[in-house]
């Protein structure tokens, strides 16, 4: 899947996890629904995260040296 791909894949799943969780909240759905909304909740935050890790790995930094530029794969701080 291309970049593009994946980062529309990921704002469709977390737009539809957005969505899920404001039905649940609202309080208007029955307990099947409330159960099916939860499963599929529980899927697309998987996606997220599965597509948030792998965007991670791919994310480069621009290192200048001796004005060359290099790349390194990114590496969180301790803080992140």
């Amino acid at each position: 899947m291309s970049e593009k791909n994946q980062g529309f894949a990921f704002e469709k799943s977390l737009s539809e996890l957005e969505s899920l969780v404001q039905q649940m909240e609202s309080g208007d759905l029955t307990l099947e629904q409330s159960l099916k909304a939860f499963e599929k909740g529980v899927k697309l935050t998987r996606e997220c995260q599965q597509a948030l890790s792998q965007a991670e790995q791919t994310v480069q930094q621009l290192l200048d040296n001796n004005g060359q530029l290099e790349t390194r794969p990114f590496e969180p701080s301790e803080g992140e």
